[in-house]
């Protein structure tokens, strides 16, 4: 059964992650990224790009938990998506089909960047050992 993430966009990604903090002078900066999450998560809606494009707030993420864990389909606006399974083991996630990996940064303690190819994706997330200084 395939659930779209809602306004509390509930994925919770354990990451380990080691002193990947907020600078004070960025502060302002990601206040206003939290609050842009914020509401996009109210329409259910994730930042993604395509190559060099700046992100937006368009596309979606259905889980379903499978055979192997949480599954993620992450659906670009113009009908491309990408399967990654949530890991435990410290990665994030993985891509869960297809020949490209999926290569996860940590954007801080609330949030990962997945890129697939030439796609972008940001996701909410628990990172552990980060703290917003």
């Amino acid at each position: 059964m395939s659930m779209r993430i809602s306004s509390a966009l509930a994925l919770a990604l354990s990451l380990a992650a080691c002193g990947t903090a907020t600078r004070p002078d960025n502060r302002a900066l990601a206040a206003a990224e939290a609050n842009q999450q914020t509401e996009a998560a109210d329409d259910g809606r994730i930042a993604c790009a395509h190559g060099d494009a700046a992100m937006a707030h368009t596309c979606t993420v259905d889980q379903l938990q499978g055979d192997h864990g949480l599954e993620l389909t992450v659906r670009n606006a113009d009908g491309g998506f990408h399967r990654l399974l949530v890991t435990r083991d410290g990665r994030g996630v993985i891509a869960a089909d297809g020949a490209e990996p999926a290569k996860v940064t940590v954007r801080g303690p609330a949030e990962i960047e997945v890129a697939i190819g030439a796609d972008r994706y940001r996701l909410p997330a628990t990172v552990k050992g980060a703290t917003a200084k």
